[in-house]
């Protein structure tokens, strides 16, 4: 993690995104503890959403996109 001021919105997005990582790995471990195909479905894609905000939330950190600069 980068060092900002807790004033600087970039702080909070790097802690909501280590949250988000926290809870897709803990999705995809549920996946493997059930049995039900349409629960595993439900993790998997409640994942891969989630996998994408955190997508937008580094991008906003990084200012890796031209709409964050």
């Amino acid at each position: 993690m980068q060092e900002f001021a807790k004033s600087d919105p970039r702080y909070h997005t790097e802690k909501v995104g280590v949250e988000l990582d926290s809870l897709i790995n803990h999705l995809r471990e549920d996946i493997k503890k059930v049995d039900d195909p349409q629960a595993q479905a439900l993790f998997e894609t409640s994942a891969e959403v989630l996998v994408g905000l955190r997508t937008a939330f580094k991008h906003f950190t990084d200012k890796s996109e031209k709409v964050w600069q």
